[in-house]
């Protein structure tokens, strides 16, 4: 295994920005082995980046993965050799390995997306990234703070910085609707009852069957076949009392497919959010009563207490889409509205996410053009999880699989358990190429696009969005080229 961390963790080496955590609630962010589980407990319900390095720590422990792993190692490319039918990968530090078979697990958020803003190099106070967050740090107190950005990270950072600066302007393109997290300690003993009792054993089971691998699903109900009353009790236990993504991922079956239905979440949504914020004119821009989207169909961030920190008096949110961003200055951000003069700014811009990650790699397969040709009039895979004329390679979290939409561990185990039963069989049978057919490629697509047109998701401008696919299709029967000894 290359990492090109120092430590294990992949996402959680390089999260160390303010308030960075997870949204998957215990006990399902985790591998889902019995071995590790049974003797790791996790002290909150939300675990934040510092737990989520121990636990990494502990699963490398417990596994004695470390004499498997090169630490600092990056890979830069690979060419498949069909007379070996091998693949050559070539690192960064000038060396090189054959292997039989090749994956990539960098997942889908591993190129960092740095807006092209006119002059940024010109600032003369620090420029941060969150996705390359200083290990050691940085004091923000009493600092003046620009923040582009109001995604995962960016809600994340706000909620956490917000109070101790002396002033902080968010540039806002889309609003995010944030979900309460409802966050909580939790009590080891009470953990190791519901280890005990099969709770774990049954959240973990219940991923592989849900819409989007976490431990709940739709309701068997429409919206409309409740009454107002009923909806308003069940919409406020899904938001309010139970928190996380339930609002999203355990409420009525049509919401992400029926515009009125939507409609009715979104509004109830919003008026939980307007009850928080008293500035109009910011409770207009996080809640708007025109929303940009439909509900739902990008993912949502969970909150603590973000809408009453943006509403606190230093805290200012300017609209990109209504006042444009110019240029960058030596002192701060200009806009068409004037110049704000600020201390640090803070590019809370995410990645160039889904197909960014694959792309950057110089991967050459056996037609000659790398991923990123192969992409370049559209992206194509099989089952999200392999490329035609790219034999002998798997990839892990990436596009056209459920991914961005899903808890992260049920997606990528799904996919590692096909992967894992597929390289058993080539070996059983001495098989040394597999590649899936071109028409493998079209079928999914086709499959993806029913699904796709039959819901409101494409109503939504998101990379993520690429990922939509259904965790039913994970193990449907895959069409191969094979070669054996």
């Amino acid at each position: 295994m290359y990492e090109k961390g120092a430590a294990s963790g992949g996402i959680w080496y390089w999260n160390c920005y303010p308030g960075a955590r997870v949204d998957s609630d215990t006990p399902i962010y985790q591998l889902f082995d019995k071995e590790l589980w049974q003797d790791w407990t996790f002290k909150e319900r939300y675990a934040g980046w510092r737990e989520l390095r121990q636990y990494f720590e502990y699963v490398e422990r417990k596994w004695d993965l470390k004499k498997d792993i090169v630490y600092n190692k990056h890979v830069d490319g690979a060419c498949f050799d069909e007379k070996r039918h091998q693949w050559l990968v070539e690192c960064s530090d000038g060396s090189s390995v054959y292997c039989r078979w090749f994956i990539p697990c960098i997942g889908f958020a591993s190129k960092k997306f740095t807006p092209p803003f006119k002059n940024l190099s010109e600032f003369k106070g620090d420029v941060y990234h969150t996705a390359v967050w200083p290990q050691y740090g940085v004091n923000l107190k009493n600092k003046r703070v620009a923040q582009v950005g109001t995604g995962a990270s960016g809600i994340q950072c706000i909620q956490e910085i917000g109070p101790h600066v002396k002033q902080l302007t968010i540039y806002e393109r889309t609003p995010n609707y944030c979900l309460p997290m409802n966050q909580r300690t939790l009590d080891p003993k009470d953990e190791e009852a519901d280890k005990k009792s099969g709770r774990y054993e049954a959240d973990m089971k219940k991923c592989y069957e849900t819409f989007a691998g976490f431990q709940y699903d739709f309701s068997k109900k429409n919206t409309f076949d409740d009454t107002p009353e009923d909806r308003e009790k069940f919409f406020h236990k899904l938001l309010i009392e139970l928190g996380g993504f339930r609002f999203w991922l355990n409420t009525y079956k049509d919401m992400l497919y029926d515009q009125k239905a939507n409609d009715e979440a979104y509004n109830f949504w919003r008026r939980s959010v307007l009850k928080r914020v008293p500035d109009q004119k910011k409770a207009e821009l996080l809640a708007p009563e025109q929303p940009p989207h439909p509900w739902g169909t990008k993912r949502p961030s969970l909150e603590q207490n973000f809408y009453e920190v943006v509403s606190l008096p230093h805290i200012d949110i300017i609209d990109v889409n209504k006042d444009k961003i110019i240029e960058v200055t030596e002192k701060g951000i200009r806009t068409e509205s004037g110049i704000v003069d600020v201390d640090v700014i803070i590019l809370a811009t995410g990645f160039d996410s889904v197909t960014g990650s694959l792309a950057q790699l110089h991967i050459q397969g056996t037609g000659g053009g790398t991923i990123a040709d192969h992409w370049k009039d559209g992206t194509r895979t099989a089952m999200g999880i392999a490329i035609n004329e790219f034999p002998n390679l798997f990839f892990l979290y990436g596009p056209q699989a459920p991914t961005a939409f899903s808890n992260g561990p049920s997606c990528t185990q799904a996919q590692a358990d096909w992967i894992e039963k597929t390289l058993e069989m080539l070996r059983r049978d001495n098989i040394t190429r597999f590649e899936p057919k071109e028409e493998t490629e079209e079928d999914w697509c086709k499959r993806m696009k029913e699904i796709w047109d039959a819901s409101l998701f494409p109503l939504a401008k998101s990379a993520s969005n690429l990922c939509f696919s259904s965790y039913a299709r994970l193990l449907t029967p895959i069409q191969v080229l094979v070669s054996r000894k």
